[in-house]
């Protein structure tokens, strides 16, 4: 035994080989699966990325907001549902009810994209300015608690509004199969992933190469250096929360074409998992979102089809808990260091 090895305590010795033990049998199974039918294996990896790549979505909101503001915006998951129902709406007003038995319309699927990206940024904005704004001094603990009410404030009001009766998501995308290479997969998920990949690089272009791009990175660094170089530090703020809260208006849409039920709390399930992947990846690094969120996905994905449906969720939980005993930045974070 090297002396390295003999000074590493028996606990951190051990958790390695107990998560190895514990991980070892769903593995099992997942293989005996990818075995036995490997096009059914390659299917189910190509639907995980596709509902990772709308969790990734998700998760982009509250690792921007977290980035800047070093705040977890419990309300993103309600943003998620409100765009969900502007979509629901937006697609009745032109014609397409949840019993629509006519064509595909993916002009209209774009349409609803928009008005709920759109309807979302400015909930999004008004939120931080009517709520974040005026305690973003207060000691850590008051936004999170604000955020949670404002989390149950708009379940209850769309509750009130809406009633808890789920409501049908109007299918203005009709499913079809289509085969590569013996893998058949849906119109809809490959929809779906591509909507999520050109969302995500577009939100890193803007990032990377923007004036605004550059702002957020610099009030990322350091508010208050941002603050004296110049940076309008709001309005960037502001910006930051429209667009995370944009982002998961167009997941409520791509969410709801694949899984048409929309209700108070659609947002909840989602946005947990979401949660789970910002935090996964790295929370604050916006890569680290993108990759959190198709990890999560393959994984609930693989987890449902060879083990069960009920034991995925828990199946995601403990594999966060996993890294974050081994690796408490996560995937892609880095560590910092606070001088007292």
């Amino acid at each position: 035994m090297t002396a390295a090895a003999a000074a590493t305590p028996p606990s951190k010795r051990a958790l390695p080989l107990a998560v190895g033990a514990l991980a070892a049998y769903p593995a099992w199974l997942v293989l005996q699966g990818a075995a036995r039918s490997p096009a059914g294996f390659a299917k189910n990896v190509l639907e995980g990325v596709s509902l990772g790549g709308v969790y990734a979505l998700i998760a982009l909101g509250y690792t921007m907001v977290y980035g800047v503001l070093g705040l977890i915006n419990f309300a993103h998951s309600d943003v998620f549902m409100v765009g969900a129902y502007v979509g629901l709406f937006a697609a009745s007003a032109m014609g397409f009810a949840s019993n629509y038995a006519g064509a595909s319309s993916p002009g209209v699927t774009l349409l609803i994209i928009v008005a709920a990206m759109l309807a979302c940024a400015t909930l999004g904005m008004t939120i931080e300015r009517a709520v974040y704004r005026p305690i973003r001094k207060a000691p850590k603990l008051t936004p999170l608690v604000t955020a949670i009410g404002v989390s149950m404030l708009l379940q209850n009001v769309a509750m009130l509004a809406f009633t808890a009766t789920p409501r049908g998501f109007p299918p203005v995308l009709r499913a079809h199969n289509v085969g590569f290479g013996g893998v058949e997969v849906t119109t809809v998920k490959l929809i779906d992933l591509g909507a999520a990949v050109v969302l995500m690089v577009g939100l890193t272009l803007l990032v990377q190469r923007t004036r605004v791009g550059r702002a957020m990175r610099a009030i990322s660094t350091n508010l208050e250096a941002a603050r004296l170089m110049g940076v309008p530090t709001d309005r960037i703020i502001a910006i930051t929360f429209g667009l995370g809260s944009a982002l998961a208006g167009a997941g409520g849409i791509l969410f709801g074409l694949d899984q048409p039920l929309v209700s108070p709390y659609a947002g909840v399930q989602p946005g947990l998992k979401a949660f789970v992947a910002a935090v996964l990846g790295g929370i604050g690094n916006i890569p680290g979102a993108m990759l959190g969120g198709l990890l999560i996905g393959v994984v609930e994905q693989l987890a449902a089809a060879y083990l069960s449906s009920s034991f995925a969720p828990a199946i995601v939980f403990s594999i966060l808990v996993v890294v974050l005993l081994v690796r408490p930045q996560g995937l892609l974070g880095k560590v910092t260091r606070e001088k007292v």
